[in-house]
């Protein structure tokens, strides 16, 4: 299945075409609380070859997308392409067990129903694989709150970039356009990806990022999903 191919969640009933800003939504870290899940998996991998666990906050000041870029930063250089298939074998292994505990972030259930309510539109684009993706958002009861969902059919190791100006195209029909849009994440490659299209973004703390880490991309940077909406609010406006 094509992410931008037709399934029941993009097809699912959302708010009517936009007469106001629209949001894009950040899955792993965002709307999903799955950070300790991915410093299980990220630990596991790590052991794989030999090296020794990092902690969260490391984890948050050493992030970056191409997640190999990550790696070398820990390794001192870029993994091999055996150690990288290792590598990342390894973590979505263990990632997808331990993101079955996973819940939603504080406040994301209401903020999506709030919107939805006040007659604007909203949508979700990940780079976690599409088959994982949608019976994710599906299991957590949130599907119908968006225009569609978008996960990654590629590489995993691609940035967010490319897959927003495809996901953005999809949604022309509906009325939506990048001046309009704000996106809500948790990592610095949501907001090179905003400003690729032209869009804002507003990126929060709660998951891969330290709050200086973030501040670097000089966007507004919040603490919670709340603030996050409220200022994007205000940017589309």
């Amino acid at each position: 299945m094509s992410a931008l191919d037709p399934d029941p969640i993009a097809a699912a009933p959302a708010a009517p075409g936009p007469r106001g800003p629209h949001l894009v939504w950040d899955w792993n870290g965002t709307l999903l609380h799955d950070i300790d899940a991915v410093i299980t998996a990220t630990n596991a991998s790590f052991t794989e070859l030999g090296l020794e666990p990092i902690t969260l906050e490391r984890y948050r000041d050493l992030y970056v997308v191409p997640v190999p870029r990550f790696y070398e930063r820990i390794m001192g250089r870029l993994p091999t392409e055996e150690e990288w298939l290792v590598m990342d074998e390894t973590f979505h292994r263990h990632y997808w067990t331990a993101a079955a505990d996973s819940g939603l972030a504080e406040g994301a259930r209401e903020l999506l129903g709030d919107w939805q309510r006040a007659g604007l539109s909203q949508s979700l684009l990940s780079l976690a694989p599409h088959d994982r993706l949608v019976p994710l958002v599906r299991t957590h009861g949130i599907d119908g709150h968006f225009l569609r969902v978008d996960g990654r059919v590629g590489p995993s190791h691609t940035s967010k970039a490319g897959h927003l100006v495809r996901h953005l195209r999809a949604l022309a029909a509906d009325g939506v356009t990048a001046a309009r849009t704000v996106l809500i994440g948790d990592a610095l490659d949501d907001a090179a990806a905003a400003a690729h299209v032209g869009a804002r973004a507003v990126l929060y703390t709660g998951g891969s990022h330290s709050r200086t880490s973030l501040e670097s991309a000089g966007v507004p940077v919040v603490d919670t999903l709340e603030e996050a909406v409220r200022t994007a609010r205000d940017l589309a406006e």
